[in-house]
């Protein structure tokens, strides 16, 4: 690794650290917003979804883009986005400005679920791709964890409602450091070859690997085909153009990355929003009681720092997921990974099912199991694997494209769960609605397997070509 690979790779991270850090955020500091602008139930349900949705717009309308400008300037332009709506937030005036801000930012954390993952994959070594992409992504737990404690402290320094500006304004600065940052990096090799911009391509390897005593010292690339080590751009043929997110569907191939990496996100986010309706229990019987019907400034802000506790509980469990996916990744393979960890969710979703049928403290005992088994397997397989795979699957020129539609199949699955939930919750149970969430969790695991394409410790110019000409009949080793 370089020092412009390892700068690559600790900007991409903050990114994702950023995503988590105002996300989680946004839960402490909710009760304080809704005290100042007087929300309502629907004014809450705003708030809720303007982040999700603005992910959901993000990933799907911005996702491609650096296919198009380039993995850099996109780099560059969601990060500028997100600084922009971030400072937006802390000086919101009315509740209708803090939403628009809220959908803002949205756009930029969704632009970067595939802008962050390409740009890693396309510029370090091929044997430790996995690792440092779920590394990075790992940020996001971490940037969560540190945002709760955020919220806690300035909580505690200062105990009142306008704190909530001091929370997002935290992140202000490293914001502003990191996108300076983002102006030295290097354009992608792999983006400029599938261009046909040669010389630019080889300027831009060189750059990537300047180390002392420099190697390689001579770089020579070739386009129109294949390059040094076979980096394939795409034939689209004469007179065709690239035809958007219908492309990833048109071609046998396509269709099978497509589904490997859109269908098993959207799976799992489904079971990641079906078990948090059990968060409060949880964290009531962990943190302590809440203060009921809580209108005054101190009962609002004991609420909220309770919350804030047992968010961090929740926040270590992650980490502890996503460090073993860290571990496993480039040696268990993906596919493996994600169809245990699909496995070990169905099991954990249904332990939580069991409990429905039991009472007092047994029923807490099995449904803090499930959780946390749930949460582990999560993290350790389809949560950090789909985002994996979604980057890795796709030709260098549809790339982008790939991974951002996969991401918005996800984000659409936790749309769709937010708003069909609670009237699913009430016409059919509990014990129903979680073991129709064991049998979508088993059907990951069943997607996973039957579109296999096993990615681990093959660099990106290989498969390009491997798959531009096997695809339809590629099965990963078992």
């Amino acid at each position: 690794m370089t020092r412009m690979q390892w700068l690559i790779w600790i900007l991409a991270a903050f990114g994702k650290f950023f995503e988590g850090m105002v996300v989680f955020m946004g839960g402490v500091a909710l009760p304080l917003v809704s005290k100042e602008f007087s929300l309502g139930a629907f004014e809450h349900g705003l708030v809720a979804g303007a982040g999700l949705l603005g992910i959901l717009v993000g990933a799907t309308a911005l996702g491609g883009l650096s296919d198009r400008f380039g993995r850099k300037r996109m780099f560059i332009f969601e990060q500028a986005l997100f600084l922009l709506f971030l400072i937006g937030i802390c000086i919101s005036p009315n509740f209708g400005w803090f939403v628009i801000c809220l959908l803002g930012m949205g756009l930029a954390l969704g632009c970067d679920y595939p802008t962050a993952h390409v740009i890693i994959s396309e510029a370090i070594p091929s044997r430790s791709r996995g690792r440092l992409v779920l590394s990075a992504f790992g940020f996001q737990a971490v940037g969560a964890l540190a945002g709760v404690a955020i919220g806690y402290l300035i909580l505690s320094a200062a105990p009142e409602i306008e704190s909530w500006r001091w929370m997002y304004g935290a992140a202000i600065l490293p914001a502003a450091l990191v996108l300076i940052g983002r102006f030295y990096i290097t354009e992608s090799p792999h983006w400029l070859v599938a261009r046909d911009r040669v010389p630019e391509a080889e300027g831009a390897a060189q750059r990537l690997l300047n180390r002392s005593p420099p190697y390689p010292k001579q770089v020579r690339l070739r386009g129109n085909g294949t390059g040094a080590g076979g980096l394939q751009a795409e034939r689209t043929g004469k007179g065709r153009k690239n035809r958007g997110f219908i492309s990833l569907f048109t071609r046998k191939k396509r269709r099978r990355a497509t589904i490997l990496a859109s269908i098993p996100w959207f799976l799992q986010d489904l079971g990641t929003y079906g078990i948090g309706i059990f968060t409060p229990t949880i964290l009531v019987s962990l943190v302590g009681e809440k203060r009921e019907h809580a209108t005054k400034v101190a009962d609002i802000i004991h609420n909220d720092v309770l919350a804030a506790r047992g968010a961090a509980i929740i926040d270590v469990l992650l980490i502890v997921g996503i460090i073993f996916a860290v571990l496993l990744a480039d040696r268990v393979g993906r596919i493996r990974l994600q169809v245990f960890g699909f496995i070990g969710c169905g099991l954990g979703l249904l332990i939580a099912a069991l409990s429905t049928y039991t009472s007092g403290g047994l029923e807490i005992v099995l449904i803090f199991a499930g959780f946390m088994l749930f949460n582990f397997m999560t993290n350790i397989g389809p949560n950090a694997q789909t985002y994996l795979i979604a980057g890795e699957v796709f030709p260098t020129k549809v790339r982008g494209l790939g991974a951002g539609f996969a991401a918005s199949c996800g984000k659409f699955g936790a749309v769709l769960t937010a708003m069909l939930f609670p009237i699913l919750l009430a016409d059919l149970g509990t014990d129903m609605l979680l073991y129709i969430l064991v049998g979508t969790s088993l059907l990951g695991a069943a997607v996973t397997w039957i579109f296999r394409i096993e990615t681990a410790g093959r660099n990106l110019e290989e498969l390009d070509e491997e798959l531009d000409q096997t695809y339809g009949e590629h099965r990963a080793p078992s």
